[in-house]
């Protein structure tokens, strides 16, 4: 583990869009804040003005982001990669295709940091992880990355947040991990443009494809990179806990888990990584 503190310069429009310029990336003009309380509440904004698919706003520091379930978040200033894509995914598709958009999102970042975190790997439905205890020895894994969608109209908001350059004392709990302390070592506008180039071109499959996960292939993507399918796990939903075994992403997203209750599919709940037994 790697603990040393990485300087931190601010994110600028000229450095975030020569990133993306270095990576072929055509798309609009990204938005770049010094701050904000939420990149997901700029990007329905200019969402619900009318801004194209693609478009991007990216903050240096975050005061009250929203993670699933409600909860908020507050990021350091320098350190984390904070951005929200605006999608328009086509009218007419079936509701199963709906819930893929966040888990194709996940394989973009999980991807992107792969390349310099190569244990990075997907912990259902939208982190981002390494599989392994927290570095206090408590049970993990280490979360990496987080992703929350937002739908808005005709528009999604896809919103990422990924521990880049922080030390452990940064983070709020022993669980968090970053890049830099997992050895990794990338600039945050160089990332950014990497989940982008990984990104696209999986969105663009899955719309060809009709937002079929399984004939586009996007499921097995998702599955070969899951640390939650064949674990035994616990989910939390509306107040009951299902132990089982995860088995499967079934078509619309969602995770499958085998137990003394049968095999039910589970579409939002907090779920926890079990030690086998």
């Amino acid at each position: 583990m790697a603990e040393s503190r990485i300087p931190a310069s601010p994110l600028s429009v000229g450095s975030v869009v020569a990133a993306l310029t270095a990576a072929s990336l055509h798309i609009p003009a990204p938005v770049v804040l010094a701050v904000t309380d939420s990149t997901n509440d700029e990007a329905l904004t200019i969402a619900a003005a009318g801004a194209p698919a693609w478009s991007v706003v990216v903050a240096d520091q975050q005061r009250s982001g929203r993670g699933r379930l409600g909860r908020v978040w507050e990021t350091p200033p320098g350190q984390a990669l904070l951005f929200s894509t605006v999608l328009r995914p086509p009218a007419g598709w079936a509701a199963s295709a709906w819930g893929w958009i966040p888990l194709i999102a996940g394989i973009a970042v999980g991807t992107a940091i792969a390349e310099h975190c190569p244990e990075a790997t997907l912990k259902w439905p939208n982190d981002v992880v390494i599989d392994g205890p927290a570095h206090d020895g408590t049970p993990g894994p280490r979360k990496l990355a987080g992703i929350l969608a937002e739908r808005r109209g005709d528009a999604v908001v896809v919103g990422i947040g990924i521990n880049v350059m922080h030390a452990q004392d940064m983070l709020p709990i022993p669980a968090a991990t970053s890049i830099a302390i997992e050895g990794g070592r990338v600039t945050r506008e160089a990332l950014l443009a990497s989940v982008l180039a990984n990104w696209l071109p999986l969105w663009d499959r899955f719309v060809a494809g009709g937002g079929d996960a399984q004939a586009t292939g996007i499921r097995a993507d998702y599955s070969a990179m899951s640390a939650t399918l064949g674990r035994r796990v616990r989910v939390d939903v509306a107040g009951k806990e299902l132990v089982g075994e995860a088995t499967e992403i079934d078509l619309d997203g969602h995770v499958v888990i085998d137990g003394v209750f049968g095999r039910q599919s589970v579409s939002a709940g907090d779920i926890t990584h079990l030690r086998p037994v």
